[in-house]
């Protein structure tokens, strides 16, 4: 694996990572309402299914990580695919800025898996 793969695959499952803390620990503080645009109120009332999206995000960090610690490309390929495709998704129904935040890496850290 290139070192170049290794670092985008990398940085995607750190992204995720921070989403994970952002959506599971830090959902009602003024850092995460206005990266997600929520409200106070929404966010208090959203903290719950906010907590379980970002569980989910954790596990596609954690399959990223570990498709890097076994050098494991099928692996990577796979858990970077499905952000790409939860980002087109989130891109579609939430905020078109997740297509440049989560599906953009992905599919560059697709890529520089592929010509590895």
């Amino acid at each position: 694996m290139s070192v170049l793969a290794a670092v985008l695959v990398g940085a995607v499952a750190l992204l995720h990572v921070y989403i994970l803390v952002l959506e599971m620990f830090l959902w009602t503080t003024p850092r995460a309402i206005e990266a997600f645009g929520t409200t106070p109120e929404l966010a208090a009332q959203t903290r719950v299914m906010a907590g379980n999206q970002g569980l989910y995000n954790g596990f596609l960090a954690a399959g990223l990580f570990w498709g890097l610690l076994t050098g494991a490309q099928d692996v990577q390929l796979f858990f970077l695919a499905c952000v790409a495709v939860a980002g087109l998704y989130g891109a579609a129904t939430a905020n078109r800025r997740i297509l440049f935040a989560q599906t953009v890496p992905a599919v560059l850290a697709i890529l520089a898996v592929l010509l590895a």
